[in-house]
């Protein structure tokens, strides 16, 4: 996957999460919750296009480890289902897009890591 790729990959994941938090009830927790799933899954488009400016491979890293927020979403969307918010069957794909955009920032830092050692 290319950098346009993932940059398109991260801003619908922020998107798909607007529209679910649009769709929670009107509720305090809901409300809170929502508020903390937006600040998360918004970061990780954003941290991720500021990464692709990065000025070294120390910064490099050190931008991409704020994309793993991606890790904090899924958080959010795992509280959303175990409150009784929303049903895992909603959000199953979103939750799964997250691991994946998880899982692949991860694996990049690992990578660039392994080079900058050596």
């Amino acid at each position: 996957m290319n950098e346009r790729e993932f940059k398109d990959r991260t801003q619908k994941l922020g998107l798909r999460v607007i529209r679910l938090i649009e769709s929670l009830p009107n509720s305090r927790t809901a409300d809170v919750i929502g508020k903390q799933l937006l600040c998360s899954a918004t970061s990780v488009g954003a941290n991720y296009r500021a990464a692709c400016r990065a000025k070294s491979i120390a910064d490099l890293i050190a931008k991409l480890s704020i994309v793993e927020e991606a890790d904090e979403t899924l958080y959010w969307l795992e509280i959303l289902v175990l409150s009784g918010l929303i049903a895992v069957d909603k959000i199953k794909s979103l939750m799964q897009e997250t691991t994946e955009i998880l899982a692949m920032t991860v694996a990049s830092i690992k990578t660039l890591r392994d080079k900058h050692k050596a």
